[in-house]
């Protein structure tokens, strides 16, 4: 779902800012034009592109800093003796925390993780493949119990919780458990810096294209 919606976000604000290029283009030549019945009509189109560019840029300015702020928190943290990282729900924010343990959401979050096949691609490794192999945070946190978890123990004693929620079979092993909504979340956090990224580079050009028709635009203003 979030995947979805930042797709569709990212087309509108991309849709926006092709439309404001063209009217800004044309308020500007007809700024340069000494026809009285085209200049006339260059300021309502500059202002009308402008507006359009100013709203692209606060949309994107705010999902960017939305961004950064939801998934500032997380990254895992290294298991001795493994090249993988392991998640804890708990390090990740409390926005994204609610709804990746919503029952409805993680019903189908669940649903999508069986289907990928992402656990069936590790199923044949070995112990040694464990030690040596980095393993993406979904897999980490859904295909195998905590590295932590001790089976073989005589007494009992308290272990995280997702020992308990691990089971071998194919269609359950640790989806139920935190550390697979935390690999999850993971997965998330890294999307949301990739889109951040491109948010900046949009924003740039985004600036850049506003700065080159107000400059433009004064000019004429003085002409």
């Amino acid at each position: 779902m979030y995947r979805f919606s930042n797709t569709v976000i990212g087309f509108l604000n991309l849709f926006t800012l092709l439309a404001s290029i063209p009217i800004i283009g044309a308020g500007l030549w007809m700024a340069k034009s000494s026809t009285t019945c085209e200049s006339f009509l260059q300021t309502p189109l500059l202002i009308v592109g402008f507006v359009i560019l100013i709203i692209s840029l606060a949309a994107l300015m705010g999902l960017t800093i939305f961004g950064f702020v939801v998934t500032s928190q997380g990254g895992g943290q290294e298991v001795a003796g493994r090249v993988y990282r392991e998640y804890r729900l708990e390090d990740y924010s409390p926005w994204l925390i609610k709804r990746v343990t919503d029952p409805q959401y993680w019903k189908t979050i669940r649903s999508c993780l069986l289907n990928s096949k992402t656990c069936a691609k590790i199923a044949l490794w070995t112990p040694l493949d464990y030690v040596n192999n980095v393993m993406t945070p979904v897999q980490s946190g859904c295909c195998k119990p905590p590295t932590s978890c001790n089976y073989n123990m005589v007494t009992m004693v308290a272990q995280n919780p997702d020992c308990y929620r691990w089971n071998n079979a194919p269609t359950v092993l640790c989806y139920e458990c935190d550390s697979c909504k935390a690999g999850v979340l993971e997965s998330v956090r890294r999307d949301w810096h990739k889109l951040s990224v491109l948010n900046i580079v949009m924003l740039l050009l985004l600036i850049g294209i506003y700065s080159i028709g107000c400059c433009a635009f004064q000019k004429h203003q003085k002409s």
